[in-house]
């Protein structure tokens, strides 16, 4: 072996490039042979650096592909390559077990998008890399990083996406369906996705754990904003006279239509917030986007029935000629919905209250 691999070495004076193409195929060729020693890998991994150096990219290309899936390939070469035109570096980095999270770290800082997504599909992602990777990609790169399941993502990577999300619904699918993604930021999701999507939210709620719920709700609590928008400049009169009306009478949801038919707006959401134990700005969103679905989130944990919640339905949708088409579909919808998945849904949106209590306290 080592006889032949100094014959090949010492063609490596020879000018011609087709000769060297020849000489880096031949030494490719035993090291494929295996059963070296370390001294041999050595050497190997020297000669196939320098001449590989030398050689156009359709042969370094073709040198990546057969080293990539090598079980002990040589480490310098593989570096090389993986630092190269991502033509070349492509298959090392998706496959190559030679490069260490060092050497995955080093080209997730230093190259350029096409790197950071081939990184992104290896079999499995350290949680350093792939907190490399949130930091630097683009939309498109987090989207195939998001999709392998192998790629581990710490929390505030988890998070960070989440926040990506909010302004990229090109994002949405590739999150919700993240089988890692935290249960509190999945439900954080709720509110900027579409329809189809917010359904698989609620599938996903229906089967968490009881246990898994509690450790969601804790470090929800964590992520909660200190500030989600500013109060409406009636919101202090308004939850004097909800407090002055409760100490006289118990609120009953027919009092919160009445409200809401008399425009009486604020009010109306200080003590839906209340009967229904979310935080006001939950509350004030859902009016305000006109969330048909996630008032029946609230109005079924609420235990409302189904009357009340049409009734709602129809003095905040805008009064078109399919509203009430569109009324009987969000019945529909409410009769479908299941409490249990409602009450733990709303139990992600109770963050927001919980936190300030205890802000208060």
């Amino acid at each position: 072996m080592q006889s032949r691999l100094h014959d090949l070495i010492a063609l490596a004076n020879e000018p011609s490039s087709a000769k060297r193409r020849e000489l880096l195929r031949g030494v490719t060729d035993m090291f494929f042979q295996g059963g070296h020693n370390a001294v041999e890998m050595g050497l190997f991994d020297e000669v196939m650096s320098q001449l590989a150096g030398e050689m156009e990219e359709a042969v370094k290309v073709e040198l990546a592909q057969r080293l990539s899936d090598a079980p002990t390939p040589p480490r310098g070469l593989s570096r090389t390559l993986a630092s190269d035109s991502i033509t070349v570096a492509a298959p090392i980095l998706r496959s190559s077990n030679a490069l260490t999270e060092e050497d995955l770290l080093h080209v997730a800082r230093t190259q350029g998008q096409d790197h950071l997504r081939a990184i992104s599909q290896r079999t499995s992602v350290s949680s350093a890399v792939s907190d490399a990777i949130v930091a630097r990609g683009d939309d498109h790169t987090l989207g195939v990083l998001l999709r392998n399941e192998g790629a581990v993502l710490s929390r505030a990577a988890h998070e960070a996406v989440v926040d990506r999300a909010a302004a990229n619904p090109a994002l949405h699918e590739a999150v919700i369906d993240r089988h890692s993604l935290p249960v509190d930021l999945l439900n954080e999701m709720y509110f900027m996705v579409e329809a189809r999507l917010r359904d698989r939210i609620m599938e996903r709620n229906a089967g968490v754990d009881p246990a898994m719920l509690e450790a969601a709700l804790s470090a929800g609590r964590k992520r909660v904003a200190a500030q989600d928008g500013a109060l409406p400049p009636d919101f202090a009169e308004a939850e004097k006279e909800f407090r002055a009306l409760r100490a006289k009478v118990q609120i009953s949801p027919q009092m919160l239509a009445n409200m809401l038919r008399n425009k009486k707006t604020t009010l109306f959401l200080v003590a839906l917030s209340d009967l229904a134990d979310v935080d006001f700005h939950t509350a004030r969103k859902i009016l305000e986007r006109r969330e048909m679905d996630a008032l029946a989130v609230i109005c079924k944990a609420a235990d409302f029935d189904r009357s009340l919640f049409l009734t709602f339905a129809l003095l905040i949708l805008e009064p078109t000629e399919d509203v009430m088409v569109r009324a009987k579909a969000y019945g529909e919808l409410y009769v479908a919905l299941p409490r249990e998945s409602a009450l733990r849904t709303i139990r992600f949106w109770r963050l927001r209250r919980t936190t300030g209590d205890v802000a208060a306290a």
